[in-house]
């Protein structure tokens, strides 16, 4: 484990700008190490400091389950939090919204033969070549392969990539899925007590602790695959909540079902586990079961007139109706907030619940939050008319999802 106060010297972000990622100067900077030291102050006994850690998960995929998790994080940005986003599902679509794709293959590349192998290519390069990659931004399989692999820890941790001040980004790897096959292997050895075996259990979930104490982030978001294998039992189970994003249709519901089945089978699980652990053990894992934190409907198409209070088809509408009721038959109420309190809608009301239609693509495509679109410099010009005669739509984006932000935030403290 990377103790906070032994990295002395944490490179800072790697600053996202102009589609292009630069160092953002403070290396060894005083004004850095004087934030640093602030962080390391929140800290208690030289332990790191605890975010909140909540995933956005769904068995069902098609549910714009991207394009959520990258605008909640932004507008939790613009209420304050610092956020960091660790793109864990091994498909990256997390990291192919926000970043260019000359930007991916250039963190990929650098970190291949490590991925390989990483004690070999670790032996191949001098002390000060693996410092200077060590200090450029790393994706999370990068960080997690040591563990993978059973060797040393790194000396420092690679630094995250700022997609703005309070937005921070781990790129994910397609590779990732030779971690979640690591997980499988070693699950049986941490009914045992097995030190690497629960080492790889735990690692992702001491991560986000770590690089909390040296950024001082205040939330880190997991993004997960959809399925319920290996990697998202100890993802979903390493977090302290979770929300669901559905779309209004038959999959959603079979795939909260699912996910009740899931979630109670990892509960008996872990129970048994910590009955076994010594309460050293015991410790690497969170003190509390994850918890369902709510449910949204999400890109969802606006049909006005029906007669219904979610202006959606009569078919969707049906659909929207048995989200709770699915989620109040099928998740053991010991695995979520009360339900009284997150069952009476979705998320923030109906402020995020229909589609953006084109409005994402455009975000993705410039790697922004869809309200900044009108404003950016970085428009090509054969989008800047479709951009500027939509500019209100976009622009009235901010104020859904703060308000999506905003209860977001109210469940979380009550985790």
């Amino acid at each position: 484990m990377i103790r906070a106060d032994l990295q002395a010297f944490p490179p800072c972000p790697f600053e996202f700008t102009n589609n292009s990622l630069s160092s953002c100067g403070h290396y060894r900077n005083a004004d850095w190490i004087s934030r640093k030291n602030r962080y390391r102050s929140r800290t208690k006994e030289g332990e790191p400091m605890k975010p909140s850690i909540v995933t956005i998960f769904n068995n069902k995929g098609g549910v714009g389950k991207t394009t959520l998790t990258y605008h909640l994080a932004h507008a939790l940005g613009e209420l304050g939090k610092k956020v960091l986003l660790i793109d864990l599902d091994p498909q990256c679509n997390l990291t192919i919204f926000s970043l260019p794709m000359e930007t991916i293959h250039d963190i990929w590349v650098a970190e291949d033969d490590f991925v390989d192998d990483f004690a070999a290519a670790r032996s191949k390069v001098s002390s000060p070549d693996f410092t200077t990659l060590l200090k450029k931004p790393r994706s999370i399989h990068f960080d997690l392969k040591p563990t993978e692999d059973g060797t040393a820890e790194l000396d420092f941790l690679p630094p995250p990539i700022a997609l703005n001040d309070r937005v921070h980004l781990i790129p994910g790897r397609l590779t990732l899925h030779l971690f979640e096959a690591k997980i499988g292997e070693r699950w049986s050895g941490i009914y045992q007590g097995d030190p690497l075996s629960i080492r790889t259990g735990t690692r992702v979930r001491q991560l986000a602790y770590e690089y909390a104490a040296l950024y001082g982030y205040d939330l880190v978001i997991f993004d997960t695959s959809p399925s319920l294998g290996a990697l998202n039992r100890h993802l979903l189970t390493l977090a302290d909540g979770f929300l669901i994003p559905c779309s209004p249709d038959l999959f959603s519901v079979y795939g909260i079902r699912n996910i009740g089945s899931a979630l109670h089978t990892w509960r008996k699980q872990f129970d048994s586990i910590f009955h076994l652990l010594s309460d050293v053990k015991r410790s690497q894992f969170p003190e509390k079961f994850v918890k369902l934190i709510g449910y949204t409907i999400y890109n969802a198409k606006r049909y006005s007139g029906l007669g219904n209070d979610l202006d959606l088809a009569t078919a969707h509408y049906n659909y929207a109706r048995q989200i709770p009721e699915t989620i109040d038959k099928f998740i053991d109420p010991e695995n979520a907030l009360p339900f009284k309190e997150i069952l009476s809608g979705s998320m923030g009301g109906n402020s995020v619940i229909h589609s953006h239609n084109t409005l994402p693509s455009m975000s993705q495509k410039y790697h922004l939050p869809m309200w900044l679109l009108p404003d950016s410099t970085e428009i090509e010009p054969g989008d800047r008319s479709t951009i500027g005669g939509n500019q209100g739509t976009y622009r009235a984006t901010k104020g859904a999802y703060t308000t999506f932000a905003s209860d977001f935030l109210s469940r979380v403290a009550k985790l």
